[in-house]
């Protein structure tokens, strides 16, 4: 099954006072697997952004002066994602901000329908934790070290590792990392584009090989009599 994990970064914390997007970032994953498909654009918000804000993204007003403004991205966006489940940390944030320039724009909303928030999922999983992006990432051994402000791209990488770990750590995270350094280096190189790039992740025959030789380890180092 196809899956939308994304991200968005804004001017503040409320649309309904006028916060608009500033950075979209999506990424898909297939019967969890992260696919070499993503979207990444920056959006000029047609408005300052707060030097609140700038210190939580890094985003500067100079940066998004020249970006294009989010009525001219939106159908390669809409494309992207589909009919898909759309994956977010607190998803309902991200619905409300999205929600709202689609209204402006007169397009109709997202379907809440289709929200899968890992915030609730972690709060479920983890009741009376922390469950932020970084507390999560710290419980589940999830590298932060190119994390330095919070980023659409990163985030949803990140996010999409966190996501197969709550659902059962059922992705591989090297090839997460590969992906990862793939998507980085094509990012470099058009940061406004929806780009694909092969990605040999391992195969079923892969898992079954691997399944293979352990059994066979198993059996003739004599392990098994002693469980």
């Amino acid at each position: 099954m196809k899956e939308i994990v994304f991200d968005t970064e804004t001017t503040g914390l409320s649309p309904e006072n006028g916060d608009r997007v500033i950075e979209i970032a999506a990424v898909e994953i297939e019967d969890f697997h992260l696919t070499e498909r993503f979207f990444h654009v920056y959006i000029n918000p047609e408005r300052e952004i707060p030097a609140g804000a700038i210190d939580v993204h890094g985003i500067t007003n100079e940066f998004i002066a020249d970006k294009p403004k989010f009525a001219e991205v939106v159908d390669g966006f809409l494309e992207f994602i589909g009919d898909a489940p759309l994956v977010a940390h607190n998803a309902e944030f991200d619905f409300r901000f999205l929600n709202s320039e689609l209204k402006r724009l007169g397009k109709p909303p997202l379907d809440p329908a289709r929200m899968v928030d890992t915030l609730a999922m972690a709060r479920s999983r983890h009741p009376g934790a922390a469950n932020s992006l970084d507390a999560l990432c710290k419980r589940y051994g999830v590298d932060l070290s190119k994390r330095t402000k919070h980023g659409a791209l990163i985030d949803s990488e990140i996010l999409a590792e966190l996501y197969f770990e709550l659902k059962g750590g059922k992705q591989s995270s090297f090839s997460l990392q590969v992906v990862a350094a793939v998507r980085e280096r094509v990012q470099r190189a058009a940061p406004v584009a929806v780009r694909k790039e092969e990605i040999h992740l391992v195969t079923p025959e892969d898992v079954e090989r691997h399944k293979a030789y352990f059994a066979k380890a198993w059996a003739e180092g004599g392990w098994s009599k002693y469980v």
